[in-house]
């Protein structure tokens, strides 16, 4: 198994990686930590149904190094981790695996911190507490989906005026994929904005409530791509930018809450070439770690939110130096975030 962590495609000289179990709570467990220069790792915890135990090194070792990179570009004291359980987060979760999982956390001594992610909930890390101190985004301030939608929503704003030189939404359409917590609440401040929206999702809940609520358009999950729109907004699935997906997108930016939304980093270069300016998720969705991350270390909550916002700011950055350079914007939020993480 250790052959195989070091030759998954996905394996970039991560720091440590380590395989929790415990029989008792039927816990297994994988902790990816991929760099701690800048502090502590830091990213949530998420818990799925995995086809076999490969996908599942798969996972965490991608989502464990994309944390390390949106933290470094968010400008946050932490490097980057992730850790998966194995399982089905609708019937296998038990406060024992919770609990299994901090003492699994507490024998790391700080090298990882945990949150939520998804498949896990603020009231599951009160259970991995009990047994460490290493977690944050506990209790009724533990939801960083507001901080999440609101970073996209001003990265989307940054968007705009890059790309189409515009001020505002108004008159503006909006393919939205996805209507969870971050999805429902950034479709909710582009309606505000001025924007039309045109959302999917497998929830009908949720989409009837865009459609009351949000005077929202809404169509079939595959018919999301071939929408006139002039943002499209993934908030959902990651790898829906694609050799399929893109040449049907008919939007001029890609600006969504969703992680690794670029199947391949060749995806990049295509959106370039193709006219599409595309937000790179790991800048525009850090809003969640930033509000966590003050959270667990006792920082003035004060200037949080101008933290998120500067989000547009730094994707400003990005959108200027990718046109200065000829590069796609996914190479140069890379390289930002290398020039602080790496030693």
């Amino acid at each position: 198994m250790t052959a195989f962590v070091f030759n998954e495609i996905n394996f970039d000289d991560h720091e440590q990686v380590v395989f929790a179990s415990e029989a008792k709570s039927g816990l297994k467990a994988i902790i990816a930590v991929h760099n701690t220069n800048l502090g502590p790792a830091m990213g949530g915890c998420r818990m799925w149904n995995y086809a076999d135990e490969a996908e599942a090194v798969r996972d965490v070792l991608r989502l464990s190094r994309g944390m390390t990179y949106k933290n470094a570009v968010a400008g946050l004291p932490i490097g980057g981790g992730k850790s998966v359980i194995i399982g089905n987060p609708k019937t296998d979760k038990t406060p024992a695996l919770f609990e299994a999982l901090g003492e699994a956390l507490e024998r790391l001594g700080g090298r990882y911190v945990t949150a939520e992610d998804v498949g896990t909930s603020p009231a599951d890390m009160a259970n991995v507490a009990s047994k460490t101190k290493y977690v944050a985004g506990l209790g009724d301030r533990g939801d960083p989906s507001p901080y999440t939608a609101l970073g996209c929503f001003v990265g989307a704003q940054a968007a705009v005026k890059h790309h189409l030189k515009r001020d505002s939404f108004d008159g503006l359409t909006v393919a939205l994929q996805g209507l969870g917590h971050v999805g429902y609440d950034y479709a909710r401040q582009l309606k505000e904005a001025g924007a039309k929206l045109i959302v999917t999702d497998i929830d009908q809940g949720a989409l009837k409530r865009a459609q009351e609520e949000l005077g929202a358009e809404v169509v079939a999950i595959d018919a999301i791509y071939d929408v006139q729109a002039d943002i499209y907004a993934p908030c959902a699935l990651g790898a829906t930018l694609n050799p399929d997906t893109l040449s049907r997108l008919k939007a001029k930016i890609v600006a969504g809450g969703a992680n690794n939304q670029l199947a391949t980093p060749e995806m990049g270069e295509i959106c370039r070439q193709k006219g599409i300016l595309y937000a790179p998720d790991f800048v525009i969705n850090a809003g969640g770690i930033i509000k966590v991350c003050y959270e667990y270390l006792n920082t003035p909550e004060d200037g949080m939110v101008a933290h998120v916002r500067r989000i547009g700011e730094t994707l400003a950055e990005v959108f200027a130096r990718a046109d200065a350079e000829g590069l796609p914007t996914s190479v140069v939020a890379d390289r930002i975030a290398e020039a602080r993480f790496k030693k």
